[in-house]
C-alpha cells in the first residue's frame, strides 16, 4: 500500500513568518507534527511519502504514485486543500482527509472518499480495519478522547529538517479554559491530557539524534494546563536532559496570562531553557475580556501580569483581538497604546471571527448574525459575522493599528524599549550558520535598501554597544519587523 501524506500550502499571513524565513534560506517555519505522527499510527509495511507544500512542490507523479493520498489541514489552508483535492479527483486516486479544518467543516467535503475525524489515535485504526476487509466508509468519527500517552512518535525520517526554522513536538491536548471564540475546548477538551515524562524525552532523543539544534516549540494551545505535573515531572526531567546534552535546544511555546501568578513555574521554565512564550490577551477592554468569557484575563492588572512573566526572562508574544461587541470607538487607540507600553515586540492582532462550534457561533447564529464560513485568518480583513460597531469604523480602526504598531517608528520603538528592561536568565546570543546569514542580509536588505534603515542601524548599534547579550535578538525582532511590514501591505493591495 502506497500512501502519500500532503500537507497544504499556508497562505501568506503574519503568522507563516515567509518574508523573514528568507533571511535564513529556510522554507517554512514548522514541520507537519500531526502527519508525522499520523505516519507512524499506520501500519509498518505500508509504503509512506510526505510532501510539505511549503517546502516542496507536489507533483502529479507523487499523487500517482500513491494508493491514497491523506490531506491533514488547518482552516487557514482550506483553499491549499481544496486545491490538492481537485487534482486527485482528476488523477482519480482515493483522498483521506482529516485535522482540524476537516473535522470542523466535514459537511463540505463529500468529493473526499474518506474523513477520519476527530483524534487519529481513535478513528485511524476503525479506517485501517475498513481497508483491509474492503469496507471503506465516508465518515470516520468519535465522541471520546484519545489516550495521548499511546501516542507514537513522528516519523522525522520523512522530512528533510534543514528546510525549517524550528522544530516542534507536542506534550499536551486540550486548555481548561473556556473562551467563546476558540475551538479548541471544541476539538481538544476542556481537560488537559498530558504525555509521560518518558515520552517528552523520547521525542527530544529523537529530534537530538536527527541532528537537529536550535528552536524547538511545545506546540500546547496551552502548556501550562497542568500545572503541578509541569512542576513536579515534566520540566525537571526536560531541565535533567538539556544539561545532560549541553543544551542543544531552547524552548517556546503557548500558554495562559495566569503563569504570571505562579513564580516557581516561570522560574523552572526559563532554568529549563524556555525563551518565550505567547499568550492570548485579547484585549485591554474589560468589558470584551467578560463578554467573551475570557476569564483568567478578566480583573487583573494585564500590563503588570505581562512585565512580571517579562521580568523573569520570558519573552512574551502576544495575540489580540478586535471586533468584541463591547469594543468603544476608542479602542484602536487604546490598543496601539497599550501594545506599545507593554513592550510586546510579537503583537499579533485579528479581527474577531467565530470559528465552528464555538459557543460565539451558537451564539450569533440565534442573533442572526452568521455571515459565513471562517478563513482560518483572523489577519486577514475579513470577518464573518455581522459586527455591533460600524464594519467601515471596525476595519479603518484596524488598519490603522496595523499601520501604527508595525511601522518602523513605533515597531523599532517598541522594540528597544523591550529590550532595555529585559534581563533573561542566561545569555542569549545563538551564533550559527544562520544566525550569520540572517545577520548579513539584515544589514544589505533592511540597513541598506530597506525604508527602515535609519531606525535598523539605530537598533544595531544601541544593542551592540549597550545590550550585546541581546543583539541577536534584536536583530531578530527588525527580520520579524520587516515580515510583519510586507503581510500588512499586501493586505492593503
Amino acid at each position: 500500500m502506497n500512501i502519500l501524506l500532503v500537507y497544504p500550502e499556508y497562505p501568506d499571513t503574519f503568522w507563516s513568518f515567509k518574508h523573514a524565513l528568507k533571511f535564513v534560506s529556510k522554507k517554512a517555519s514548522f514541520p507537519p507534527l500531526g502527519l508525522l505522527t499520523i505516519a507512524s499510527l499506520l501500519p509498518a509495511d505500508w509504503n509512506k511519502k510526505l510532501v510539505d507544500m511549503n517546502t516542496t512542490e507536489l507533483t502529479d507523479k507523487d499523487i500517482l504514485w500513491s494508493d491514497f493520498v491523506f490531506i491533514s489541514a488547518m482552516s487557514v489552508q482550506s483553499k491549499s486543500a481544496d486545491e490538492v483535492i481537485s487534482r486527485c479527483r482528476i488523477i482519480n486516486r482515493k483522498i483521506v482527509a482529516g485535522g482540524p479544518h476537516f473535522t470542523s467543516s466535514y459537511e463540505n467535503y463529500n468529493n473526499v472518499d474518506c474523513l477520519v475525524l476527530k483524534e487519529a489515535e481513535i478513528t485511524l485504526p476503525q479506517f485501517i480495519d475498513d481497508v483491509n476487509t474492503g469496507s471503506l466508509k465516508h465518515i470516520y468519527t468519535t465522541d471520546d478522547w484519545a489516550d495521548v500517552t499511546t501516542t507514537p512518535l513522528p516519523e522525522w525520517d520523512l522530512i528533510s529538517i534543514n528546510k525549517y526554522s524550528s522544530m516542534n513536538l507536542q506534550y499536551s491536548r486540550g486548555c481548561p479554559f473556556d473562551c467563546d471564540f476558540c475551538d479548541i475546548t471544541v476539538l481538544y477538551g476542556r481537560k488537559p491530557r498530558t504525555k509521560t515524562k518518558d515520552q517528552v524525552i523520547a521525542e527530544l532523543d529523537e529530534l537530538y539524534f536527527s541532528g537537529w539544534k536550535g528552536p524547538v516549540f511545545f506546540v500546547d494551545d496551552n502548556f501550562i494546563g497542568n500545572k503541578s505535573k509541569l512542576k513536579k515531572e515534566i520540566l525537571p526531567a526536560i531541565k535533567e536532559w538539556m544539561e545532560k546534552r549541553k543544551h542543544p535546544f531552547y524552548f517556546n511555546t503557548e500558554a495562559s496570562i495566569n503563569l504570571a501568578d505562579d513564580e516557581e513555574l516561570m522560574q523552572l521554565m526559563v532554568n529549563t531553557g524556555f525563551e518565550a512564550v505567547f499568550i492570548g490577551i485579547e484585549s485591554p477592554n474589560e468589558g470584551s475580556l467578560l463578554e467573551c468569557n475570557k476569564k483568567q484575563n478578566s480583573n487583573r492588572d494585564l500590563l503588570l501580569s505581562i512585565k512580571k512573566i517579562q521580568n523573569f526572562g520570558l519573552e512574551v508574544q502576544g495575540g489580540f483581538i478586535v471586533g468584541f461587541d463591547n469594543d468603544p470607538v476608542s479602542i484602536f487607540e487604546r490598543l496601539t497604546e497599550f501594545i506599545q507600553e507593554s513592550g510586546i515586540v510579537t503583537a499579533m492582532v485579528g479581527l474577531l471571527n467565530a470559528p465552528k462550534g464555538t459557543k460565539l457561533e451558537k451564539r450569533l447564529e440565534k442573533e442572526g448574525r452568521m455571515l459565513n464560513d471562517f478563513s482560518g485568518s483572523n489577519t486577514d480583513f475579513s470577518i464573518n459575522f455581522v459586527p455591533k460597531m460600524n464594519p467601515e469604523t471596525l476595519l479603518d480602526g484596524y488598519k490603522k493599528i496595523l499601520n501604527t504598531i508595525y511601522s518602523p517608528k513605533y515597531y523599532y520603538e517598541r522594540v528597544i524599549g523591550f529590550l532595555k528592561d529585559f534581563e533573561p536568565k542566561k545569555k542569549i546570543f545563538h551564533i550559527n550558520f544562520s544566525y550569520i546569514e540572517a545577520l548579513v542580509k539584515s544589514i544589505f536588505k533592511l540597513g541598506v535598501a530597506g525604508k527602515e534603515r535609519l531606525y535598523y542601524w539605530k537598533l544595531f548599534f544601541w544593542s551592540l554597544f549597550r545590550r550585546p547579550r541581546l543583539f541577536s535578538l534584536a536583530i531578530l525582532f527588525a527580520i520579524y519587523g520587516f515580515h510583519f511590514r510586507k503581510v500588512s501591505d499586501s493586505y492593503y493591495m
